[in-house]
C-alpha cells in the first residue's frame, strides 16, 4: 500500500502542468487560440496577454481572428504577434487581425515530434530530480534516527512508484500530442 506524499506529488503535478503548457504553444497546422497565450501586448505601459485585450476566435480550422476591444491596440497586437516565435505574419484589416496557419509539411511535423520528445524528456528529468530531492530529505531523517531503515526503504519504494506513475502520465501526454501533430 503506497503512502501519500502530498508535497512531492504537488511538485510533480506542477512539472506536468508546465509540460502541458509548453506543448499547448506548439502549433499543429490547425488554428488554436492557446498559441497566443504567451504573447503579451503593451497595454498602456503594462505587458498584458492578448487574450485579455480582445476576443480570439477560430472561424475555420486554419484561421485565428484577434479583435481587440480597444481599436487603438491593433498595431500593438500586430507587432507583438510579428515579434513572437510563432512564425506567422498577421494581416491587419483595420478591425481585426487575421492569422492564417498553413498546413504543416512532413519535415516540419517530424521536427515538432522531436521537440515534443525533448520537452517530455526535460519533464521526466525534472520529475526524477524531485524524486531525488524527496528521498534525500528522508535519508537525512534516517541519519538523525527519526525514521528506521525499513521506513526509508518503504518510502523510497513509494516515491519511486509515484515517480513511475507521473512519468507514464508524461509519456501519455506526449503520445497524444505527437498523434495530433502527425494527423493530416
Amino acid at each position: 500500500m503506497r503512502e501519500s506524499y502530498p508535497e512531492t506529488e504537488a511538485k510533480m503535478d506542477k512539472t506536468i502542468s508546465f509540460f502541458v503548457e509548453e506543448l499547448a504553444v506548439i502549433r499543429v497546422g490547425r488554428a488554436n487560440p492557446s498559441v497566443l497565450d504567451k504573447i503579451s501586448v503593451d497595454y498602456y505601459g503594462t505587458p498584458t496577454p492578448i487574450g485579455q485585450v480582445g476576443t480570439i476566435s477560430t472561424p475555420d480550422p486554419h484561421t485565428l481572428l484577434v479583435q481587440p476591444w480597444d481599436a487603438t491596440l491593433l498595431k500593438a497586437v500586430e507587432r507583438a504577434i510579428s515579434a513572437s516565435e510563432l512564425g506567422i505574419n498577421p494581416q491587419n484589416d483595420g478591425k481585426v487581425i487575421r492569422l492564417s496557419f498553413p498546413s504543416l509539411t512532413e519535415d516540419r511535423r517530424k521536427e515538432l515530434t522531436k521537440s515534443v520528445g525533448k520537452k517530455a524528456e526535460d519533464a521526466k528529468i525534472a520529475l526524477r530530480s524531485i524524486r531525488r530531492d524527496a528521498i534525500e530529505v528522508y535519508k537525512a531523517q534516517k541519519k538523525k534516527s527519526e525514521i528506521t531503515e525499513d521506513d526509508l526503504k518503504n518510502i523510497e519504494k513509494d516515491i519511486q512508484e509515484l515517480t513511475d506513475d507521473k512519468i507514464k502520465e508524461v509519456d501519455a501526454i506526449a503520445a497524444r500530442k505527437n498523434k495530433e501533430i502527425l494527423e493530416i
